[in-house]
């Protein structure tokens, strides 16, 4: 019997309780379960040889409740990886432990993610699993030092390996020389020479082969131990076709030293140095285009600035970016970074933001405004009090961001993941199937270890682990630098499938600010004396409309006159008397009330409420003065984005609480093709439903605390930069810059990264299906040539460089124009 703890979603009465309880209670195998109301915590008893966790779970979830283990997540360092195969291996040692939810292992970033129950299993669990399975796990820690450090270990073996190769090269060359040179007609002295002398020739040739096996050992150490754990991978390939050849010419220079010199003429020396030597040179290059996927997150990590000036006791001093604290006031010079997150003091400036929003226009910054660390000082001294730092930076938590999605995993990995798990055992049968048919059918030993040693090198199941992770890595660090950040690999292949856009009205396609639109006037009076009047009657008014007409006043300059005998009159507007001059301001209704004539400006304000926009009336002593009209105008590129999504066959929706006549404004401006207007906030959700009900692909965008539940609601939620916190942690994707443009650019980036993936697949595929049946000797049988299994090594390096090379060719991704 075993007791665990599960937290409860959905609880809101006593009711609930006895519904979790009675649900998981009249399970077999439950001795005793209890609900509390106040934690949301259900507390099971019961016997786990009769069922699982799982199946309480679905227990609760059956009847509307979600029963969720109190989990963890951490982020592990794998290293001695080298092909899809170990990445299964790991996967499979941690997800075998008792109380491990999840793990993925990515094998470009080469770092697993694991989500496990700490009251079952531990770190240093996880860390022997993945150990007694032939690796090796080192939790990743988030000191500022260990990606530098990372970076640092990663150059080192890139520089050893090259050193492994160069120095293999130097012994292979003559040896392909001494091996094969006067096959070619090249001269050869006789005293090497294989036909003359073959004593001395067959010695040479093992001297020369002996360095390069030394300086490749790292294949035979990690391939035989995956191979005798049973769980073979890359490696194993490599050690297994390269130790026959060497064994193979072993024996066969004995027996030339013991007098069979026809044994000379069959030596495999030159084909398992070069094996060696090419398949070094394609883990190079390998290791080098890896390195090039996760540039966008080195770029992110470089914009931080090492120091900071602070104000301590009063004086100034510079200390170290880790130091600073929550609180402090620091002083940033005109040039230079603003070291973490907080807000203007003092002094006024213009920062450019380019780095983290995209936006290439300075934002000007004066006392109460917030800045963001990493962001470049342009003109101004300031001093600004710090709000954030460390890991709650907005800096640091894109840069998380970002790394999650790079070590995520899409869905469409799963069969590539699948046929990796099998992948190389089933070559290694194929190899020595092929080599017993050929044998035995009546091939000498000699041909049919030629087959064998070419299947098992040309065998590339790298490929097949590369073309999905290297993909999602360049496609979410190119989203990241331009502004679209996309939570996971899921969220990045889902969006290619949108069929729906919903844009949320307010905040979203419009700027949520009302403004001053139209001024109308009558009776001889000017624009600017009927703003100015006006404005100063609404100074001080707390309702929109007065806001906006108020700040109307103050970017045309106007001078505010003070008024007497304010009277705010309910649902009509207000009454005031300014400068010995009683003024109205309000709706038609206060207008009709006061008997006041409209003459042609009722027309007009039916025109300007039929293109979205509020009219205010203002009457000077009891005569008509003239409109204020006032909207919530549209944001300068909501057209533009639309207009885009529209040419890309997508259909775009907006929803809105606003009534039908001022939404349908808005959406003809825009040119939305189906509006939800009058929809309450706790309502948005079921819309997003509703079309969800019609068998569309609904993606959801929005900026505020009452579209959360409808940006989890979507297929795929999308989060305004300038939103709430809310939001973003609802949505799949966020919006840097609060520009439209970007959610056309974050389908377009996800068609981009979901075809480069399928290509890198289909030649994943394609290599191998092509490769080892070639490899077997099939063409052969049809009359066409023998593989040689020094073409077999390079094919198999080159084929998981051309993944990487195709895969890096989505940095070249830029955003289309509409014209």
């Amino acid at each position: 019997m075993t007791t665990k703890t599960l937290s409860i979603e959905g609880m809101t009465c006593a009711s609930c309780v006895q519904t979790v309880e009675k649900a998981t209670k009249k399970l077999d195998g439950v001795q005793e379960a209890n609900v509390n109301l106040a934690t949301e915590k259900l507390s099971v008893h019961f016997d786990e040889s009769k069922l699982s966790l799982q199946d309480i779970q679905d227990a609760v979830d059956r009847v509307g409740y979600k029963a969720v283990t109190d989990t963890e997540q951490k982020l592990f360092n794998i290293e001695g990886m080298t092909c899809a195969s170990c990445v299964q291996t790991v996967e499979k040692a941690t997800r075998n432990l008792t109380g491990v939810l999840a793990s993925n292992v990515n094998l470009a970033t080469e770092k697993m993610t694991v989500q496990y129950d700490p009251t079952a299993v531990s770190v240093s669990d996880i860390t022997q699993a993945v150990s007694n399975s032939g690796y090796e796990a080192h939790e990743d820690t988030e000191s500022a030092n260990s990606a530098e450090d990372s970076k640092a270990k990663k150059q080192q073996e890139m520089a050893s390996m090259w050193k492994r190769f160069w120095v293999s090269a130097v012994f292979t060359v003559p040896l392909l020389y001494v091996s094969m040179g006067h096959m070619v007609g090249l001269p050869l002295p006789e005293i090497i020479n294989p036909m003359v002398n073959p004593g001395l020739s067959s010695l040479l040739q093992l001297l020369l082969t002996t360095p390069v096996m030394i300086f490749g050992r790292k294949f035979f150490t990690v391939g035989f131990k995956t191979l005798f754990k049973g769980h073979p991978n890359m490696d194993s390939l490599v050690a297994l076709g390269t130790g026959a050849a060497f064994v193979y010419s072993l024996g066969a220079t004995i027996a030339v030293l013991s007098g069979y010199p026809s044994f000379a003429e069959n030596l495999y020396y030159e084909s398992a140095a070069v094996i060696l030597t090419l398949i070094t040179l394609g883990k190079y290059m390998e290791a080098r285009s890896k390195g090039k996927t996760s540039e966008a997150i080195e770029k992110l990590m470089g914009l931080a600035p090492k120091t900071a000036l602070v104000v301590r006791d009063g004086k100034e001093m510079e200390i170290s970016i880790e130091e600073v604290a929550v609180g402090e006031t620091i002083i940033v010079k005109p040039g230079e970074k603003i070291a973490v997150d907080g807000v203007v003091v003092e002094g006024m400036t213009s920062v450019d933001e380019a780095m983290l929003t995209g936006e290439s226009i300075p934002v000007e910054k004066n006392a109460g405004d917030n800045v963001i660390g990493a962001s470049i000082n342009k003109n101004g001294t300031i001093h600004y009090q710090a709000t954030k730092v460390g890991k709650d930076t907005a800096l640091s938590q894109i840069i998380r961001l970002v790394e999650d999605a790079q070590g995520s995993k899409a869905p469409i990995a799963k069969l590539a993941d699948i046929i990796s798990g099998y992948f190389v055992p089933i070559v290694i049968v194929i190899a020595l199937l092929s080599g017993l048919a050929w044998y035995f059918g009546g091939q000498t030993g000699l041909f049919a270890l030629t087959i064998v040693i070419s299947v098992l090198v040309i065998a590339c199941p790298c490929a097949l682990g590369l073309a999905t992770p290297t993909a999602i890595m360049v496609g979410t660090g190119k989203g990241a630098e331009n502004g679209v950040l996309i939570k996971s690999g899921g969220a990045l292949e889902t969006t290619h499938k949108i069929e729906t856009i919903v844009f949320d009205k307010t905040g979203t396609i419009t700027e949520g600010k009302p403004k001053v639109t139209d001024i109308v006037t009558a009776n001889g009076i000017s624009e600017n004396v009927l703003l100015m009047l006006t404005a100063s009657a609404e100074k001080g008014s707390e309702h929109p409309l007065g806001e906006a007409i108020v700040k109307g006043a103050e970017e045309r300059g106007l001078d505010f006159i003070k008024t007497e005998n304010f009277n705010a009159i309910p649902g009509h507007g207000i009454e005031v008397t300014i400068d010995g001059k009683k003024l109205l301001a309000g709706n038609r209704k206060l207008m009709d009330v006061r008997n006041i004539a409209l003459d042609t400006l009722a027309q007009t304000s039916d025109e300007l409420a039929h293109q979205g926009k509020t009219p205010m009336y203002v009457a000077v002593n009891d005569k008509i003065a003239g409109i204020i009209a006032v909207a919530d105008t549209v944001k300068e590129n909501s057209l533009k984005a639309i207009e885009k999504l529209h040419k890309m066959g997508i259909e775009v929706a907006m929803i809105t609480g606003d009534n039908k006549g001022t939404a349908e404004a808005i959406a003809r401006q825009v040119g939305i093709d189906r509006v939800l207007s009058e929809v309450l906030p706790e309502d948005k959700a079921n819309e997003v439903k509703k079309l969800q009900a019609e068998g569309k692909k609904v993606a959801m965008v929005g900026d505020g605390i009452n579209d959360a539940p409808a940006l989890a609601q979507a297929n795929i939620g999308i989060a305004i930069g300038s939103g709430t916190d809310v939001a973003m942690e609802s949505a799949d994707i966020v919006l840097m810059r609060s520009d439209l443009m970007d959610v056309p650019t974050a389908v377009e980036l996800s068609k981009a990264t979901i075809r480069n993936i399928k290509e890198n697949l289909f030649w994943a595929f394609a290599y191998n299906v092509v490769g080892i049946p070639f490899a077997m000797g099939i063409f052969y049988l049809l009359g066409g040539p023998l593989l040689n299994p020094m073409i077999a090594g390079a094919a198999m390096s080159l084929s998981s460089v051309s993944v990487l090379l195709n895969a890096l060719r989505l940095k070249r991704f830029k955003p289309s124009v509409v014209k």
